[in-house]
């Protein structure tokens, strides 16, 4: 089975299968910071957009941020994906961080899909690949360490 991502990523899922279990942890935990520090300046800058709403810079900020955020996303659970196939069992540590819309955050941690159903081990890899398309891979500076 391959997995088709949305957006380009560091490396494949077949890539990602190479990788020990510990440095897939380490890599989710800080997938996970940056996310959270990326919903806390979406915040910021959907405040600074509802009192300068012509602001350029706000805007292209707010919007180059939603694609990190969803290629960050994405990557966590392709390396959740290769958790489960590793058989480690999913518990909180390895959930998305919930997603922040408007100041109220939403408990995407177990309902990461666009689509809302919910990811368990079964849904984690069938659901993922059902719903992905190909935008291409590779690398891109503005997206973190590169396993």
């Amino acid at each position: 089975m391959e997995y088709m991502p949305r957006y380009a990523q560091p490396f494949t899922l077949e890539e990602a299968r190479q990788l020990a279990v510990p440095i897939i942890s380490e890599e989710i935990t800080r997938l996970q910071n940056s996310l959270t520090h990326l919903q806390r300046t979406q915040d910021e800058l959907r405040d600074a957009l509802s009192t300068s709403p012509d602001d350029s810079d706000f805007t292209q900020a707010f919007e180059e941020n939603e694609v990190v955020i969803g290629s960050q996303r994405e990557r966590i659970t392709i390396l959740r994906m290769v958790l489960v196939e590793k058989g480690v069992p999913m518990n909180a540590h390895y959930d998305l961080p919930p997603r922040s819309q408007g100041g109220q955050t939403h408990a995407a941690a177990t309902s990461p899909q666009p689509d809302g159903v919910p990811v368990t081990a079964s849904t984690l890899t069938e659901h993922s690949v059902a719903h992905s398309t190909y935008e291409g891979s590779g690398e891109n500076s503005s997206q973190g360490v590169y396993l």
